[in-house]
């Protein structure tokens, strides 16, 4: 049987116990304990199986301690998932939405403004959150979560009005039957919208995305991971106190609310999380049409060839690998290199891992856990693949990994087959740069691609010649941080992209608008389009539209279009009476 987690909610503290798995979203693997390990800075040994997923359900209690039948899988309810509390939050919603409460520019700005104001209040608040989650350091917390999302709220605030407007196309140029027509595209908000947010950035994942919703306009319900309780519960708590209530909701609970919400028709669905649960939240939408934004992962390549400085390629690999203990989306995922690069690379890698978490990474501050005892175990697991040149040792009692490096590593082992997630890089040998680009096009399509190397002619082959949600040179995760890019995946990476006005479009639909007049020269032409049909008019009308007029701006169409647009009419007019005789 599968191995779970109870996370049974108090006023005090949300409290892990252990339980046998329930029927939830998806198989799962069989899990073993950790027999065979050293736990205390020794390397590990053993065979733990690996089980990437572990469902939580969440209950409320008294502050007395439960009792036996409260504990009692089969006597638990998940309270935060009843049909009719669900149905209710959506009613409102959709009534709010409807009568276009969340739409109009100084309320959408008034909610960004609260969701800085938010951050700025709570901060140590979320920092606290995040170190009984993930054992975060304020410095890391800081960074990946609360001013990355600050940011991400005052660039949508500064630019709010010019996304919200209207937008003319005048390109390609309009025909001579269309001249006079105000086209334009509307941002439509999309309405009711749902996120699911993932567990290793808890609130960076939540409000990235809710920030570009409110920017479109939409009414959202939110939908924090269960795999970070202390995190989700702030977030229930807090945002209730600054956002408009009944345009925005936060529900917090496990998998049944996961599978009750996903039943239910919204307008959009935004989810981050892993294929498994991307493909079923997929299929779910599929059921209503919905449209969806899919944040998943991937293994993600690092190529190092000859040309690249060792030295500082291994350091912003690290840094890159080790942020959250490498439980992030777009980390490093694996390095590819010949024989030659190895060797020093591995040695950099050595000296870099002192110098970031000194000689015992594990008593380091900066080094974050692993979220819960279903990943560290499957982390653990890996350890005993390849050969671990680097680190390998492991903390059960606070589920810390040292930052370790494999070598020797086989294409068929997991760590070499599946999304690691973890503190810990394999190294395969590559002796060419079309081998490495080959390897990486024979796998899914990563998150991320990463190249270190000096010479254009290899960056160029890695941009043009593989596919990825984004790549960058010279450097790992950065790009990321860039909000007038897209990030997003590709293939099984992912669906869609968003960071910066990419969310304000995700949540938007596009719509088509097109104004015309009353223009008595130009209805006179356009009566060629009315039955009876003729061969004769079939070809003038052929040549109307395929005519195209290009002007050389907007001020100087204002001024001419009219006037030239009456005497091309007169032509017309003329034209049609000559074919029409």
């Amino acid at each position: 049987m599968a191995r779970a987690t109870l996370v049974v909610e108090t006023d005090a503290e949300a409290v892990l116990l252990p339980r046998q798995s329930r029927s939830c979203l998806g198989s799962r693997r069989s899990s073993a304990n950790l027999e065979g390990h050293r736990t205390t800075d020794a390397p590990a040994e053993g065979r733990t199986p690996t089980n990437m997923d572990s469902p939580l359900l969440f209950v409320t209690v008294d502050k007395k301690p439960p009792s036996p039948d409260e504990l009692n899988p089969a006597k638990i309810k998940d309270t935060m998932s009843q049909d009719k509390d669900i149905d209710g939050v959506l009613l409102k919603a959709r009534t709010a939405f409807a009568k276009g409460k969340s739409k109009p520019y100084e309320f959408r700005k008034q909610q960004l403004k609260n969701i800085i104001r938010m951050c700025e209040v709570h901060r140590d608040e979320f920092y606290q959150a995040l170190k009984e989650d993930l054992n975060k350091s304020v410095f890391e917390s800081a960074l990946t979560e609360i001013d990355i999302t600050i940011n991400e709220a005052k660039n949508a605030l500064s630019n709010l009005k010019s996304w919200m407007e209207p937008y003319s196309v005048r390109h390609p140029p309009k025909t001579i039957l269309t001249l006079l027509d105000e086209a334009v595209i509307v941002n439509d908000p999309r309405g009711v919208v749902l996120i699911i947010g993932a567990w290793n950035y808890p609130v960076n994942l939540i409000l990235m995305p809710l920030i570009g919703a409110i920017a479109a306009g939409n009414c959202v319900i939110l939908k924090p991971s269960e795999n970070s309780p202390a995190t989700s519960k702030a977030l229930t708590k807090i945002i209730p106190q600054y956002l408009d209530k009944d345009c925005y909701h936060v529900l917090f609970g496990g998998v049944k609310l996961t599978e009750n919400l996903l039943k239910r028709k919204f307008d959009y669905i935004f989810y981050t999380g892993s294929k498994r649960v991307g493909q079923l939240v997929r299929a779910a939408a599929n059921e209503h049409l919905t449209p969806v934004t899919l944040e998943m992962g991937g293994k993600s390549p690092v190529f190092i060839d000859k040309t690249a400085n060792i030295s500082i390629a291994a350091r912003r690999i690290l840094w890159g690998k080790c942020i959250n203990s490498g439980q992030t989306c777009i980390a490093p995922d694996y390095i590819l290199c010949s024989k030659d690069i190895q060797s020093k690379l591995v040695e950099e890698l050595k000296k870099g891992i002192e110098e970031f978490f000194g000689e015992k990474p594990l008593d380091s501050k900066d080094i974050c856990s692993i979220i819960n005892e279903v990943h560290f175990k499957r982390l653990c697991s890996l350890l005993k693949e390849g050969t671990i040149v680097v680190g390998g040792n492991i903390r059960e009692k606070d589920r810390k990994i040292a930052p370790t490096v494999l070598t020797d590593v086989k294409l068929k082992e997991s760590v070499m087959e599946d999304e690691i997630f973890g503190p810990i890089l394999p190294i395969y040998n590559v002796e060419t740069v079309e081998d490495a680009v080959n390897f990486i096009n024979e796998r899914d399509l990563p998150l991320a691609c990463y190249v270190f190397s000096q010479d254009k002619k290899v960056q160029k082959q890695f941009i043009t010649g593989t596919s990825s949600g984004g790549i960058c040179i010279n450097d790992t995760v950065i790009y990321a941080i860039v909000n007038s890019l897209p990030f997003g995946g590709v293939g099984a990476s992912g669906i869609g992209a968003y960071h910066g006005k990419y969310t304000f479009d995700t949540f938007t639909h596009k719509k088509s608008c097109v104004v015309k007049g009353y223009n008595a020269v130009l209805d006179r032409i356009w009566r060629i389009r009315y039955p009876p049909y003729t061969t004769k008019k079939h070809r003038l009308l052929a040549h109307f539209l395929g005519m195209r007029m290009t002007f050389c701006g907007p001020l100087f169409v204002n001024s001419i279009v009219f006037i030239f647009g009456l005497i091309v009419g007169q032509l017309g007019i003329l034209l049609y009476k000559r074919f029409s005789e």
